[in-house]
């Protein structure tokens, strides 16, 4: 997953500039982010919530396995992790 740069004007500029003024939404990404959400609902693309969470979990497995593989990442230890996490 990534970012997005998003550039408006117009119509949609002056939306989210009222969504924000009025206090709805923080910001402008937080404004957006919810109509992304609210367009999967309309046309049926948002998943369960289940299913949704797994494909995310899966997402950022992925993304970190090909981390790990080209060497930018490195998986800890099991002993690493319990330390860090503080697990016995």
């Amino acid at each position: 997953m990534g970012e997005t740069l998003v550039r408006l004007e117009g119509a949609q500029e002056l939306i989210l500039q009222r969504l924000t003024g009025l206090g709805i939404y923080k910001t402008k990404s937080e404004a957006i982010r919810a109509g992304v959400l609210e367009l999967g609902e309309k046309y049926n693309v948002l998943k369960s919530g289940k299913e949704l969470e797994y494909e995310l979990v899966a997402l950022k497995m992925k993304k970190e396995a090909e981390e790990i593989k080209a060497g930018r990442k490195r998986c800890l230890t099991e002993a690493e992790v319990k330390k860090k996490y503080g697990f016995k």
